[in-house]
């Protein structure tokens, strides 16, 4: 297969509500998306960075130029490419793993097309459902809190995850919890704490929780070791995962129980089941995490969620979660589950004119 150019498109995806996190709101999501184009097929790959580096050291401008000067160009010098060789060829450029990640996937989603294949089979995925967690941002009372919470539970979400932050954390949680009952319930800190709130977080434990989510900065997996030692909650690391490598290194020192897989972070759906291996190997229960993708992102992190390792609800919510209209056909909840698309590559396809409206520019890479 022989890559003849990428288009980059940008687009603008307003939010149903607006989404807090201990690292800002969110009331619009601008994606990056990339459509791979070769000599046998095209494909479509959904770039996860923000706006701004807030939630990692990528950004939405950032990925683009680094594609355009030095990924697409590198990739169609090649005479022969697939979705194994991207990584490799990539290499030698540090860092930029959600860039490489929207480009490996619109590749693998080409060739998988060329090839017939579905995405779930490709990965090696088990399940033809996988079950649906969601993430709740910051509210500003813990009565919209419970509001939002009894609205998701009535929709049939099986799994509840809070997004905390110092100041908003343990009341949260208590409500929650005696509100709804034995309702699967976690939390996400993403970095907002320190070692020295290890007390602090011991008084989530309680509530039994199925885990915290990295509540540490990404570099402190010394930290997390210490912390896991104080709580009886599960540690799981989301942002400290950036490849099967560091999967392995945190697992091997006790920084985690559970790991959270987001394929953009750790390059690409490739390296994310090769995390997905490395936790099944130490028994460790894995899950797939959301970066509020659309359509085309879903569908492949439902395929991830398919694997036999991701024993844990993710973060693969409805469409109508986030957006009011997705780019693709939606992915509705039935019975608190998604189905995995079975049809080739990523087994879904922007719809034209749905995204052309949320298009604010394009270009085009040769």
């Amino acid at each position: 297969m022989k890559l003849t150019g990428v288009e980059l498109r940008w687009i603008r995806m307003p939010l149903v509500a607006p989404f807090r996190t201990s690292f800002g709101t969110q009331e619009a999501r601008e994606v990056l998306l990339l459509r791979a184009v070769t000599d046998e097929e095209e494909g479509w790959g959904e770039c996860v960075a923000m706006s701004d580096p807030v939630y990692s050291p990528e950004y939405l401008e950032g990925c683009a130029d680094v594609l355009r000067r030095f990924f697409v160009p590198t990739l169609t010098a090649l005479d022969r490419l697939d979705a194994t060789t991207v990584a490799p060829a990539l290499r030698r450029f540090h860092g930029h793993p959600m860039a490489k990640g929207a480009l490996e996937m619109a590749v693998l989603d080409a060739e998988l097309r060329a090839r017939g294949v579905p995405l779930a089979r490709e990965l090696g995925a088990e399940h033809e459902d996988v079950p649906c967690g969601v993430s709740v941002g910051i509210m500003d009372s813990i009565d919209a809190l419970l509001d939002a919470v009894d609205g998701y539970l009535a929709a049939g979400y099986v799994r509840i995850k809070l997004k905390i932050e110092p100041g908003w954390d343990v009341e949260p949680v208590r409500a929650v919890r005696e509100r709804f009952g034995d309702v699967l319930l976690q939390v996400d800190a993403n970095t907002a704490y320190t070692l020295g709130d290890a007390r602090h977080l011991a008084r989530l434990d309680p509530f039994d929780l199925l885990l915290i989510e990295q509540p540490l900065p990404e570099d402190d997996l010394l930290g997390h070791v210490e912390l896991a030692k104080v709580l009886a909650t599960p540690v799981c690391l989301d942002e400290s995962i950036t490849s099967a490598r560091s999967a392995a290194a945190a697992i091997t020192l006790g920084a985690c129980q559970i790991v959270n897989i987001k394929p953009g972070r750790v390059g690409g759906y490739l390296e994310a089941r090769r995390v997905h291996d490395v936790c099944a190997a130490h028994g460790v229960p894995a899950w797939c995490g959301g970066m509020l993708e659309t359509g085309l992102g879903r569908a492949a992190n439902v395929a991830l969620a398919a694997l036999p390792g991701c024993t844990l609800p993710g973060d693969t919510s409805a469409s109508d979660r986030y957006y009011s209209t997705d780019i693709t056909e939606p992915f509705v909840l039935q019975d608190g589950r998604l189905p995995v698309p079975t049809g080739p590559g990523l087994g879904v396809r922007p719809i034209h004119h749905l995204l052309a409206e949320v298009t604010t520019s394009t270009e085009w890479l040769s």
